[in-house]
């Protein structure tokens, strides 16, 4: 079985290539349409690593190239998105249950949020290898990122005790920004926790080829006014040992 990895930012996915070129002195790179696929063994574990970038397109692009070029069995999407939820806090991660597009609308043929033609909205995420992420974050959370993260780092960030939240994760090519946008998004989509750019359109891909996928977001903000503060630092102090960290267990939980 081969993993594809995929996240939008350098930062999520960089210090896993880092770890791939440290365990596999054979590990490749192929460069296909802007894309570096780094391709070899991760904690014993044959992966292909990408940066798909940001966007519902781009992460389609690349999704389609590690199913047909790669010839990947499963699917890991990783990054960070805004808290939705009610009980969503910055440092929270969110697993996957289902996703789906908040923006796409094609009424009056289809109902808002089907995609035309394949007779469904939701996209549901691959129970085994949710569990197996879900048990990955869990044990990374309890266990790990008290001595990963410097504790007056997450202090800084208002990170106290991170949850794992299971559920709906939505994905739109918009950056939701404001308290009047979220509590929309709460009430037109009941259950949502979270929101991003990239994984409904990943699921949609691995629906159509049969490739099971699973998606995982470390919540950066609260998609309102507050947002768009200190999103760097953040990705860079915090988001990026979650991906790491996480991620190399749910591989070493494998062996």
């Amino acid at each position: 079985m081969t993993l594809g990895i995929l996240a939008a930012i350098h930062d999520e996915v960089d210090g896993l290539v880092a770890a791939m070129r440290h365990d596999d002195a054979r590990a490749t790179v192929r460069r296909i349409g802007m894309r570096d696929y780094h391709v070899g063994h991760l904690y014993g574990q044959p992966c292909v690593l990408v940066l798909a970038r940001m966007g519902k397109v781009a992460a389609a692009a690349t999704t389609v190239t590690l199913v047909r070029e790669f010839g990947v069995d499963e699917i890991v999407f990783t990054g960070l998105a805004g808290g939705i939820g009610a009980r969503t806090r910055v440092g929270d991660v969110v697993v996957a249950d289902r996703t789906l597009q908040h923006d796409l609308d094609a009424r009056p043929f289809f109902a808002r949020h089907e995609v035309p033609l394949l007779d469904r909205a939701e996209f549901p995420a691959d129970p085994a290898l949710t569990a197996e992420l879900r048990a990955a974050v869990d044990g990374y959370l309890r266990e790990e990122l008290p001595t990963a993260i410097p504790a007056d780092v997450l202090a800084r960030f208002g990170v106290g005790a991170p949850a794992l939240h299971v559920g709906m994760i939505a994905s739109g090519d918009q950056f939701i920004g404001s308290p009047a946008a979220a509590a929309e998004l709460r009430e037109r989509l009941p259950g949502v926790l979270a929101v991003e750019m990239e994984g409904a359109a990943v699921a949609q891909v691995c629906h159509e080829y049969g490739v099971r996928h699973a998606v995982m977001r470390t919540l950066s903000d609260r998609a309102d006014d507050t947002a768009h503060v200190d999103f760097s630092a953040f990705l860079t102090e915090v988001a990026s040992h979650y991906s790491e960290g996480v991620l190399g267990r749910f591989l070493r939980n494998r062996k």
